[in-house]
């Protein structure tokens, strides 16, 4: 399936429309794939334990509560990523080293970036349902995002 999100809300009016606000930075500008998420707050240690398993062309959607002050994803991880099978991962947060994930084929969507580190406290959530973007994200569901943004869908589309 080709990812072209005004089309896809022309195809299927019912999908859900991320608010704007999120930033292209992956080496894959159109992804999609199952919805796996992830709440954490300033501590990705979730994030890392979950890109160093089997992604089999899912989605990772990080709510990190909209934080500017450190990034939830970097290049190690974002590698990691990629070499493991996600498809992408569409962060409620920031990322750092953009040059290297540029070039990485990984789709990634986040608010910004920050050159700081996350604590690593082991402190996060796995599968649980997640809001942000006017948006409430549940396992299982699907996420299509390209360069116009992302939508979600409660099946497989295409």
């Amino acid at each position: 399936m080709d990812i072209v999100t005004p089309d896809i809300c022309d195809d299927y009016p019912e999908v859900q429309v991320v608010e704007p606000g999120f930033q292209n930075f992956g080496g894959v500008d159109a992804f999609g794939g199952e919805v796996v998420t992830v709440k954490c707050f300033e501590d990705n240690s979730v994030v890392k334990e979950q890109v160093g398993k089997p992604g089999n062309g899912c989605v990772m959607v990080v709510d990190g509560g909209g934080s500017k002050r450190a990034a939830l994803l970097g290049d190690m991880l974002a590698e990691k990523a990629a070499d493991n099978g996600w498809a992408g991962l569409i962060i409620y947060g920031c990322i750092r080293d953009v040059d290297v994930i540029r070039k990485t084929e990984l789709g990634v969507q986040a608010l910004g970036t920050h050159p700081r580190k996350t604590d690593k406290k082991g402190i996060g959530d796995l599968n649980v349902p997640v809001t942000f973007g006017g948006v409430t994200f549940k396992p299982g569901q699907y996420v299509y995002s390209d360069n116009n943004g992302i939508v979600v869908s409660e099946k497989k589309l295409g």
